[in-house]
């Protein structure tokens, strides 16, 4: 089964990113940010970036909102040689869900909700077990159950089926991976449900309600949530090495704005967003961030550590970090593939603390097919781990192969090679559903309906779920 890496990922615990609380030897007052050095330093680690063509965007350091540093790089157009400008717009990917949580917690120090508060008492049609079950709370902290909805046919439909009330639709389909509250699933479609919710309860579109609550008492004159084709002029265009190592724009997989992910922003207007969301009570009373556990958690923090958030998806990449004690920002936009914005922008957080950064390593997919073909199987095999460590850390990793092997099979239409990428992730990752089902694919695809067979069974064996394992060996047995 041919996953599709959305992320819209690393929104973690309602966009805590752990990575810059873990980050060694944070340091507070004795942190540095001498704007001459500080801007030579980070010159130098985005000069290793660009060498490898893993980064074009902007870069935002401020000191108690004032910027320090605010420089942008590459090219936001590669086709017509448009430079990116610190004006330019970039999609914030699931920084979106950073809007959607304060829009629900205003409504529930507002009374209009309850973190208790079933998501059938708003969405109607839900019939899928444990729908009923599903809390305000568990949609908020990715614990409802449901997973993704963007679906391999996701991408194929039309503008008209991907909007809000369209997915919401969608999800009244799907079924739940676990009882809600029994377990963790990063969920786009949860935040998507979130945004239903304060339709219902208000009687207004998500989009104004956002503006109202938001963008419009914060004065974010560049943040844009619809009608984003007004706005492409300033926009930069998301591009990504495909698995093959060609050069793509993110067109397919930009979407439309939704309460999970979308809109567009300069890195100036997220970072009053953000200061605001942590330091004053514009966006959320005091008494609302007393009784909320990520607040509790934030203010328990050591001095110098940086809780955050992210977006990404193929194309775009957006980091915040924000050290909380010392009121200072770090932002990387990147119209490039994921993780570049938070390597970045942790490479800059290790600096300013006066540690060395990680020297930048081609993403995970495309160092492993060089090494691949240079080197063969089992040098892969051997150095996998150190072959992917730019790789997006909450994803999973049999992903890689999987990728390389679906584009081997369909796009460069090589089945042994991509049996080859196949059979690789089945033994290095053999507890994996997933990597046994497209094994499977793929010998299907070869012919060899008896192996094919075999590969998909053991995916049941591990998944007896496992939808297209389980038509295959429905037609596989006729």
């Amino acid at each position: 089964m041919q996953i599709t890496l959305s992320t819209f990922i690393s929104y973690l615990f309602s966009c805590l990113l752990l990575l810059g609380l873990s980050t060694c030897n944070a340091q507070s007052p004795e942190s540095t940010t001498n704007t001459p050095t500080i801007e030579k330093q980070i010159d130098e680690l985005v000069a290793q970036y660009q060498a490898l063509d893993l980064f074009s965007g902007v870069i935002l350091l401020a000191e108690q909102g004032e910027p320090v540093y605010h420089k942008a790089f590459g090219l936001a157009d590669r086709d017509n040689r448009k430079p990116n400008t610190t004006e330019t717009l970039f999609d914030i990917g699931s920084m979106n869900k950073t809007f959607t949580s304060i829009v629900i917690k205003q409504l529930i120090g507002e009374g209009k909700l309850s973190y208790e508060s079933k998501m059938v008492e708003h969405l109607s049609g839900f019939t899928a077990p444990g729908t009923g079950d599903i809390t305000v709370d568990h949609l908020l902290h990715h614990q409802s159950g449901f997973g993704d909805y963007h679906s391999p046919d996701y991408f194929d439909a039309p503008l008209s089926e991907r909007n809000l009330d369209a997915i919401v639709e969608r999800a009244r389909q799907m079924e739940l991976f676990f009882p809600p509250g029994d377990g963790d699933e990063y969920s786009n479609t949860g935040y998507v449900l979130l945004g239903a919710i304060i339709e219902a309860v208000t009687g207004r579109s998500y989009f104004d309600e956002v503006k109202d609550r938001i963008v419009t008492p914060l004065g974010l004159e560049h943040t844009y949530l619809q009608d984003l084709d007004r706005y492409q002029e300033r926009c930069a265009i998301g591009y990504y090495y495909d698995p093959l190592g060609q050069l793509q724009t993110a067109d397919d997989f930009q979407d439309e704005p939704n309460p999970d992910g979308g809109f567009l922003a300069t890195a100036l207007d997220v970072m009053k967003f953000y200061r605001s969301f942590y330091y004053d009570d514009v966006l959320l009373s005091e008494e609302i961030k007393a009784n909320d556990p990520l607040f509790q958690f934030i203010r328990q923090l050591e001095p110098g550590k940086a809780p955050g958030a992210a977006g990404g998806f193929e194309g775009f990449n957006t980091a915040l970090y924000q050290v909380i004690s010392d009121d200072r920002t770090i932002i990387v936009f990147a119209n490039m593939d994921e993780p570049v914005a938070e390597n970045l922008a942790i490479g800059i957080l290790d600096l300013t603390r006066g540690n060395a950064p990680t020297t930048p390593s081609k993403p995970a997919i495309q160092n492993v097919r060089e090494h691949y073909e240079k080197y063969g199987v089992d040098f892969v095999k051997a150095n996998f781990d150190s072959l992917t460590v730019n790789f997006h850390p909450t994803d999973p990793r049999d992903y890689i192969l999987n990728a390389l092997g679906y584009a081997y099979l369909y796009d460069a239409e090589d089945v042994e090679q991509a049996l080859a990428y196949f059979r690789l992730n089945t033994e290095l990752f053999p507890e994996v559903a997933n990597a046994w089902d497209s094994y499977g694919e793929g010998l299907r695809v070869k012919g060899d309906r008896e192996a094919a067979l075999q590969a998909y069974q053991k995916a049941l064996e591990i998944d007896p779920r496992l939808p297209s394992a389980q038509t295959a060996v429905e037609e596989l047995r006729q």
